[in-house]
C-alpha cells in the first residue's frame, strides 16, 4: 500500500491527524470517531514517508488489549517494528534493563498483590481489617502513589481532596500507607506503581540512562490521554527530555477514572504546555445511529463536561426508548423479554449488553435472563452468587436453616437474615463513599431485599435458602457467548449493537455520594455518556420506581435524563442538590424543551440579557473561532448568560454554565474586557 493510498482511507479530520507528523499534536477524539485508526495511520504514514524510524517510535496506551490492537493494526500497515505498550509495560522493560547496570543488584521482585503486605502493615498499626477493607486500602494507596502523594502528606491531601476509606480516618490510612512501604522494602519487593516511580527515578537521577532512552525513542504517541495520572505525566516528561515530538489523543467527556488518579487537565492544558501545538478534533461518529448520537450530545450540552459535538455518519435507526418500571424485578423482566425478542429477530446475544452503575445490580438481571435460558456473561466482576461475600452469606443462612430456624417466616425470617448478615458486617445504613466495602454492602443488601420479597410471599427460611440455591444453579450455567452484563466503568472501550442502560434512577446514577460535589456529579454524567455511546443501533434506558415489588414508588429518573425527557412532568420538578428544575427567567413559569432550558426562557418571552453585549460577544466569538464551528468556542446560551450576568471577575465568570476551567484560561480576560466595555 502506498502512502497516498494509506491516507485515502481516512476522513478529512483523520487525515489531518495522520499528516501532522511533527509534534506537538493534540487530538480531541469524540466517542466512536476512529481515534485508533487515525493515530495508527499517522504512525504508519510517518514510517512509510521516512520521517520516523519504526524502532524510534513508542506508542503508549492503558490496557494490554488496546496495545495489542494497536500492534496488530501497525503490522498490517507495514509498521510492525513500532513499540506499542502500556505505560507499565514500557517502564518495566526499561527498568529491567537499566536497574542492574546502575545499582549492580537485581531488580526488586514485582508483587502480584498488595493485599498480604497491607494486611501486615495494618496489623503493625493495630488496625482490624477484612478483605473488603484491605482492597479499599490497596486502591487508596494506588491513588496516592500515582498522584505523587507521600505517606507523610496523605492525611492533609486526603482532607483537601475529600478522599476517604470507609471506617478509617485519614491519619490512620496514612500510617498504614507508610507501614506498607516499609514492609514492601523489607521484603525486597515493588508494586506496579513502583515500576513507574523507579523508572522515573532512574531517568531523573542518571543522565546516562536518560540519554540512552531518549536516543532510543524520539517519537511518542499516547492514547486515552484523559486518563493520565500525575505520575504517568511526570514519566512521560522524562522520556521526552524537553522535546516536543509527541501526539496525545483523548476525550475529556470520557474521563471516568478521576477517583483513581486520572486527570483530564493534562489533555485540556496541552496547548498551554506546548505553545503552537496542532489541535485536531475528530467529530464524525461512525459507531452509532443519529438517534444515539443526538442523545449523547444532548446529555452533555451546556454542562461542564461538554466536549466535541459528535456528528453521526450512520443511517437513521430506531428511536432511543425510555421506560419507567414499577420495581427492579419488573425492570429486569421487561429487559429480558426485549432481549429475547431481539434475539428471535436475528440479533446475536453477543451483540447485546445490559449496563448498570454498580455490580450488585446484576443479580436481578441474571435471574431474569436465566429464567428465559438466555446465556450471559458478567464482565469485570464475578457472577452474583460467585462473589465471596454472597457465598459466605448463603452458607451461613443454610447453617441457620439446618440449626432449627428453617421454619422461620415473615418477620422472623427477616430477623434471622438481618442477624446473620449483621454478623458479617451488614448494617441497615450503607457505608459512605465508594469502594469494595460499599460494593460488599450492596451485595448483602440485595440478599436482604430478596428475603423481604420472599417473606412477603409467605415463605420460610428453608424455602428462601432453597430459592437462593436454585438461582445460583441456574445462573452458573457455563456459556461460550452471551449477553454482556457490565458496569459502565467495565464497558468503557467496548461497543454492542443493542445496549440497555438500566437502574437510571436518582441516587443510583448519579450515585448518592456524588451529590455533595459538583466535580463528582459531572463524573457521573460522563459515566452515563460513556454508557450511551457504547450503542451502535438500539439504545434502551430504564429505571425503577421501587427497589422491590410492593415497595414505595418514591424513586425518580436520573436528573441527567431531564433534557432527554422534555415532555415528562418529572423534568419540571425541583430536586435537592445540583440539577434543580429550570424556570423561565422572564415569566417564572416552568420551561419545557431542552432549547428553552439551555436558553433559560421561553421562546416568546423577552430576553433578560443585554442584547447589545450579546451581539458583541457573538462577533468576538466568530473572530476567535476562525474556521472552526462557532459553538466550539461558546454556545449562544453561554453568551446569553454572560450578557445577562455581566461577570466582573474570573471567579464569577467560571460560575456561568458552559464556562469551564480551560475556556476560562483561554478566553476569560477577553470576555471580562467586553463586559467592562458594555458598562
Amino acid at each position: 500500500m502506498t502512502s497516498d493510498a494509506l491516507l485515502d482511507a481516512l476522513d478529512p479530520e483523520q487525515r489531518t491527524v495522520a499528516e501532522a507528523l511533527r509534534g506537538p499534536v493534540r487530538v480531541l477524539a469524540g466517542a466512536g470517531t476512529g481515534k485508533t485508526r487515525a493515530i495508527t495511520h499517522r504512525i504508519a504514514h510517518g514510517v512509510r514517508s521516512g520521517v520516523y524510524a519504526p524502532t524510534e517510535v513508542l506508542a503508549v496506551t492503558f490496557t494490554t488489549r488496546a496495545a495489542g490492537e494497536m500492534r496488530h493494526r501497525l503490522r498490517t500497515m507495514g509498521a510492525g517494528a513500532v513499540q506499542a505498550r502500556t505505560f507499565h509495560s514500557a517502564a518495566l522493560r526499561q527498568l529491567r534493563y537499566f536497574w542492574p547496570k546502575v545499582h549492580g543488584t537485581e531488580l526488586p521482585a514485582l508483587t502480584e498483590s498488595k493485599i498480604p503486605m497491607i494486611a501486615a502493615a495494618a496489623r503493625r498499626q493495630r488496625v482490624q481489617t477484612d478483605q473488603a477493607l484491605l482492597r479499599d486500602l490497596a486502591s487508596e494507596i494506588e491513588w496516592a502513589k500515582v498522584s505523587n502523594v507521600h505517606p507523610d502528606d496523605y492525611a492533609k491531601v486526603a482532607a483537601a481532596r475529600r478522599r476517604e476509606v470507609t471506617g478509617l480516618d485519614a491519619a490512620t490510612v496514612g500510617h498504614v500507607f507508610a507501614a506498607y512501604e516499609e514492609t514492601k522494602r523489607g521484603q525486597g519487593r515493588m508494586d506496579m506503581e513502583d515500576v513507574l516511580l523507579l523508572t522515573a527515578g532512574l531517568l531523573s537521577e542518571d543522565e546516562r540512562v536518560a540519554a540512552q532512552v531518549r536516543r532510543q525513542y524520539k517519537w511518542f504517541v499516547v492514547d486515552e490521554f484523559q486518563d493520565v495520572s500525575p505520575l504517568q505525566s511526570a514519566l512521560l516528561d522524562l522520556w521526552l527530555g524537553g522535546r516536543d515530538e509527541i501526539c496525545v489523543v483523548g476525550d475529556p467527556a470520557q474521563t471516568i477514572y478521576s477517583f483513581a488518579g486520572a486527570d483530564a487537565d493534562y489533555l485540556r492544558d496541552f496547548p498551554r504546555k506546548f505553545p503552537g501545538a496542532t489541535s485536531v478534533e475528530l467529530v464524525r461518529n461512525y459507531r452509532s445511529t443519529p438517534q444515539v448520537v443526538a442523545a449523547a450530545n444532548t446529555l452533555l450540552a451546556g454542562s461542564a463536561s461538554q466536549g466535541v459535538e459528535l456528528r453521526a455518519q450512520r443511517p437513521a435507526g430506531p428511536a432511543v426508548t425510555f421506560a419507567e418500571r414499577s420495581d427492579e424485578v419488573d425492570e429486569a423482566e421487561s429487559v429480558a423479554a426485549e432481549i429475547l425478542r431481539l434475539h428471535q429477530s436475528g440479533r446475536p446475544y453477543s451483540e447485546i449488553a445490559v449496563l448498570f452503575r454498580i455490580n450488585a445490580q446484576s443479580e436481578t438481571f441474571e435471574e431474569a435472563l436465566a429464567a428465559r435460558r438466555i446465556p450471559y456473561v458478567v464482565r469485570g466482576a464475578a457472577r452474583f452468587f460467585d462473589r465471596p461475600e454472597v457465598r459466605e452469606a448463603v452458607t451461613r443462612l443454610r447453617g441457620a436453616a439446618r440449626s432449627g430456624d428453617g421454619e422461620a417466616g415473615g418477620e422472623q425470617l427477616l430477623e434471622t437474615v438481618h442477624g446473620t448478615l449483621a454478623g458479617m458486617g451488614w448494617t441497615s445504613r450503607p457505608p459512605e463513599g465508594r469502594g469494595q466495602t460499599r460494593d460488599r454492602w450492596e451485595s448483602w443488601q440485595a440478599l436482604v431485599d430478596q428475603a423481604a420479597e420472599f417473606a412477603a410471599g409467605g415463605g420460610d427460611l428453608s424455602g428462601f435458602v432453597a430459592d437462593l440455591d436454585r438461582r445460583a444453579a441456574e445462573q452458573h450455567a457455563p456459556v461460550a457467548e452471551g449477553v454482556t452484563l457490565a458496569t459502565f466503568h467495565a464497558a468503557k472501550g467496548l461497543e454492542w449493537d443493542s445496549v440497555f442502560l438500566v437502574g437510571l434512577q436518582d441516587g443510583t446514577l448519579p450515585f448518592s455520594y456524588a451529590l455533595e460535589s459538583p466535580a463528582a456529579l459531572e463524573e457521573e454524567r460522563r459515566l452515563l455518556y460513556v454508557g450511551i455511546t457504547r450503542a451502535r443501533l438500539d439504545l434502551a434506558i430504564s429505571w425503577a420506581q421501587a427497589r422491590q415489588p410492593g415497595g414505595r414508588a418514591s424513586r425518580k429518573p436520573s436528573r441527567f435524563l431531564d433534557p432527554l425527557l422534555p415532555d415528562r412532568p418529572r423534568a419540571q420538578e425541583r430536586r435537592p442538590g445540583v440539577g434543580k428544575a429550570r424556570m423561565c427567567k422572564t415569566c417564572g413559569q416552568p420551561l419545557g424543551s431542552r432549547e428553552e432550558k439551555v436558553r433559560g426562557r421561553h421562546e416568546d418571552c423577552p430576553a433578560a440579557y443585554d442584547e447589545a453585549l450579546f451581539e458583541r460577544l457573538r462577533s468576538w466569538r466568530k473572530e476567535v473561532a476562525g474556521n472552526k464551528p462557532a459553538f466550539t468556542v461558546f454556545t449562544d446560551a453561554t453568551l446569553e448568560a454572560i450578557a445577562e450576568r455581566k461577570p466582573s471577575s474570573l471567579d464569577e465568570l467560571l460560575r456561568v454554565n458552559g464556562v469551564g476551567r480551560s475556556k476560562l484560561d483561554a478566553y476569560g480576560e477577553d470576555l471580562l474586557g467586553l463586559v467592562a466595555e458594555a458598562g
